[in-house]
């Protein structure tokens, strides 16, 4: 991707259903259970680089011993460092106490963080301070084993406000009005209730307070927990929660927004982010790697019983399609097909962008998650090159030579990496990115490969703001002396904000809605703005069902191909020589390549839930108010 774009966390969970001292011997360690959160971790650093933690259970200690780890960091190495304060704290017990090492009870009673429950944090920071109290997992401290509450999530919720207005009604005094910890409050206030009402059972039921304590923990309903504390959530999500006792659980949206995948056998439970993460860390096929339900959670009881319960009914499934784009790692064996076929399905118009003269045309892509649909792209040119020497000697084949043939032959599809990322640079500029010429060399070109009369044809796997296109790739592009640059979108316009966990929440910045106000000056149809601003104005203390998305109308004077048209001339600059052109997927084409992720709401402004289209209308108010402002 060319524009840095900010995006959904990750989360990991591993379940150890087997006392330790199996592992121990079967893998020769104790510390299995920490070793596989590490590798699940660090496979899914893609999706989270600004903060990373850890906390561990340990299952069954005496009253006077910590049961519960956590360790988190925001250095720029989050993971490393979480393994590396591990490392140290463990080696520093096990040389002080080398006889630990043959021991697994003496292990378990004096080194931290080993256990039988683990959860795991990945965390790109979409809003707010990038500080340590930012980074999960939360911890919800108690004396009472069973109300301790960790939890960590990947999601955005569209409704932080009314869900603290809600904690405050509840005679709460939250700490702060973020969705994280408005989530893990309103989860531990039903937490609490049914903890007090099960023992107000079992002092009924003349259980003594200690005695009490294991029974609660048994009795402990978690769907009954998350269906009363989930009543008035809207937006992506699928969060994990461990119980200080040991039970633990992971919640998805009904929507099936944001993905979750798991994986269980004799020997454990685990839980991650992405399905690859799970088949390589745990070496398991494909289809033993299942998706939680969308509305439903995993439950793991402490005593090993695992279920999946439906929580929220599901609505239609509108899984994020950006996950198959872009965010989740390409090794997927269906996102690895998903993203050739965004390739093969924009070739047509690539063809009729360069008028169908493939001799005379280069094929190359942005590094590096383009590089799957650019094979794709390429292969299904082949398809046509190969179908055009077909006709060609079906047409001549009375008179073909062994020359003209072998000729024919010898023409193939041109392919080159032309663009080259200088990521210590790339990593500079971050800090400072007002500087023009420096952003200009974000990326490097090969030379010698691109003639004068050649197309360049580069493929990208979207295009949001596109400042690094304008800064940086057209110019060095064009460097190489193209007749014509064509760049190629695999994804379609992003014409709309996110507010599900991708940092697209303000209009102002998309490209295409930026386009979009353009082609209204230029026709003299900008009193559009100010009607569609009027209507959201209308509706800004509506309850969220009955918000209506106005926004669409900025851009429904124009077709697709307007737009794209106006992105690039925008995009280009009167310095460069080549003819510029963009192309972008198509929805339906979208849809066609990645069946299983409908979601499109930052494509087509067709929202899961009722707060997108509060949240979109919000932003265009925002923009039209001249607030530098987040929309929900």
């Amino acid at each position: 991707m060319s524009d840095a774009l900010k995006h959904e966390c990750g989360i990991a969970l591993v379940r150890l259903l087997k006392p330790l001292e199996f592992y121990k011997e079967k893998y020769g360690t104790a510390f299995y259970g920490i070793q596989k959160m590490y590798l699940m971790m660090e496979k899914q650093h893609n999706r989270g680089q600004d903060g990373a933690g850890f906390a561990s259970i340990k299952f069954d200690v005496e009253p006077g011993e910590r049961y519960i780890s956590r360790v988190r960091s925001n250095h720029a190495q989050p993971i490393q460092d979480v393994f590396k304060q591990i490392n140290e704290r463990v080696n520093e017990e096990m040389n002080a106490h080398p006889e630990y090492a043959d021991d697994v009870a003496k292990l378990k009673a004096n080194i931290p963080y080993i256990g039988e429950l683990y959860l795991g944090h990945v965390r790109y920071g979409t809003f707010g301070k990038n500080s340590i109290e930012s980074v999960h997992p939360f911890l919800r401290q108690s004396n009472w084993m069973h109300r301790n509450l960790i939890l960590a999530g990947n999601f955005n919720m569209t409704n932080v406000k009314e869900l603290f207005q809600n904690l405050v009604e509840l005679g709460q005094h939250p700490k702060e009005m973020a969705d994280t910890v408005t989530v893990m409050e309103k989860i531990g206030h039903f937490l609490d209730k049914e903890v007090m009402q099960l023992y107000q059972d079992c002092k009924a039921e003349g259980y003594s307070k200690r005695e009490a304590s294991p029974v609660i923990a048994e009795r402990l309903d978690i769907a009954k927990i998350l269906t009363r504390s989930s009543k008035n959530l809207d937006g992506g999500y699928a969060m994990a929660g461990l119980l200080g006792h040991g039970d633990a659980f992971v919640f998805r949206d009904p929507a099936g927004i944001r993905p979750a995948y798991f994986y269980q056998d004799d020997e454990i439970v685990v839980v991650a982010s992405e399905r690859p993460v799970i088949q390589t860390v745990f070496n398991v096929p494909f289809e033993k790697v299942k998706e939680i339900d969308p509305g439903s959670a995993l439950i793991i009881k402490k005593n090993g019983d695992i279920s999946m319960k439906e929580i929220l009914a599901p609505t239609v499934k509108k899984a994020c399609s950006f996950e198959r784009i872009y965010f989740s790692r390409g090794s997927d064996a269906e996102i690895y097909q998903e993203r050739k076929n965004l390739g093969k399905l924009i070739l047509p118009a690539v063809l009729e962008s360069i008028d169908n003269d493939t001799d005379n045309t280069v094929f190359s892509y942005i590094p590096n998650t383009a590089e799957t649909s650019f094979y794709g792209l390429v292969e299904a040119a082949q398809d046509f090159l190969n179908q055009r020497k077909t006709n060609f000697i079906l047409e001549n084949k009375d008179t073909l030579t062994v020359d003209s043939l072998e000729k024919l032959l010898s023409v193939k599809i041109r392919t080159e990496k032309v663009a080259i990322k200088d990521a210590k640079l790339r990593t500079f500029i971050t800090e400072d990115s007002s500087r023009d010429d420096l952003v200009a060399h974000v990326y490097d070109v090969t030379y010698g490969v691109i003639k004068p009369t050649d197309n360049l044809v580069i493929i990208d796997d979207s295009i949001v703001r596109g400042t690094t296109l304008k800064m940086s790739i057209i110019k060095m592009m064009d460097r190489l002396k193209p007749k014509r640059i064509v760049i190629v979108s695999s994804a379609p316009q992003i014409r709309f904000p996110d507010c599900y966990g991708i940092d697209m929440a303000k209009l102002e910045g998309l490209v295409a809605f930026r386009a979009a106000l353009e082609l209204l000056k230029e026709r003299n149809l900008y009193h559009i703005v100010d009607e569609v601003y009027a209507k959201c104005k209308a509706q800004e203390n509506f309850h969220d069902n009955d918000v209506v998305n106005y926004v669409n109308a900025i851009y429904d004077s124009f077709t697709p191909q307007e737009i794209s048209d106006k992105i690039a001339e925008m995009l280009s600059s009167p310095e460069i020589n080549a003819e510029v052109k963009i192309i972008f997927q198509t929805v339906e084409d979208l849809h066609t390549a990645c069946p299983k992720n409908l979601g499109d709401w930052y494509f087509t402004g067709d929202y899961p839930t009722p707060g997108g289209n509060r949240v979109v209308n919000r932003a265009f108010m925002n923009f039209y108010e001249g607030k530098d402002a987040r929309a929900y």
